[in-house]
């Protein structure tokens, strides 16, 4: 998937750039701080994401995005609450306000993953997972955790382990919403836990460590 950044903000691209870098379905192709110069670029290499920021001199990114391929996805990121119902007449996969958080970031993608025309209609509950030449077909629900593992996350199943090259923003991105980050390397399912105290969690009798930093939001989904 071919993207590109539009924002007038140099800070504002570098911040957008450092995300992608945790998505390498996303390839990064180009960024403009000028909404006529990105669109005499799509006007000769389509693309098919578009980071786009509104309040841009010259050419605004609302005008921007009424111009562009009607099959280039468009999210729209900005300061300025106040445009959010113009971005949604232009059928903006999504509006992201700054500060704009790797968290919420990291939704965005996953919703733009999801609907893409391969993703399964059942909204997330299978999954297919990429391991080498493999596609494997998983149900979300038998997922237990993932563990990060050098370059690879290790999909952890009742009878089997699939080793997939991806990074913990990637596999969050599509996974459903009761999986969790609760360590640096380690998403477990919430379904999945048998008991859990100050640091561990207990997931099919193995303890995975809860980082000091993801304690309270653990705590947060747990009540």
């Amino acid at each position: 998937m071919k993207a590109i950044i539009v924002d007038d903000e140099p800070k504002a691209i570098e911040l957008i750039q450092s995300y992608l870098s945790h998505f390498s379905v996303i390839e990064l192709v180009g960024t403009f701080r000028n909404g006529i110069k990105a669109f005499q670029f799509m006007s000769k290499d389509p693309v098919d994401l578009l980071f786009l920021d509104i309040n841009m001199p010259h050419l605004s990114g609302i005008s921007l995005s009424k111009m562009v391929n009607k099959n280039t996805k468009i999210i729209f990121t900005t300061a300025y609450p106040e445009y959010a119902v113009e971005s949604y007449d232009v059928e903006a996969v999504d509006y992201l306000l700054k500060p704009i958080s790797l968290e919420r970031f990291s939704k965005t993608i996953g919703k733009l993953l999801q609907n893409r025309p391969e993703a399964p209609e059942n909204n997330k509950s299978i999954l297919m997972i990429k391991s080498g030449t493999k596609q494997y077909r998983t149900s979300a629900g038998d997922i237990f955790y993932l563990e990060k593992s050098g370059n690879y996350m290790e999909y952890q199943l009742a009878n089997k382990t699939i080793l997939a090259r991806e990074s913990i923003n990637e596999a969050l991105a599509v996974l459903p919403e009761y999986f969790i980050q609760i360590h640096k390397s380690i998403i477990i399912n919430l379904n999945k836990i048998e008991f859990i105290d100050k640091e561990n969690v207990s997931i099919n009798g193995k303890l995975l460590p809860i980082g000091s930093s993801f304690r309270e939001v653990l705590g947060k989904r747990l009540g």
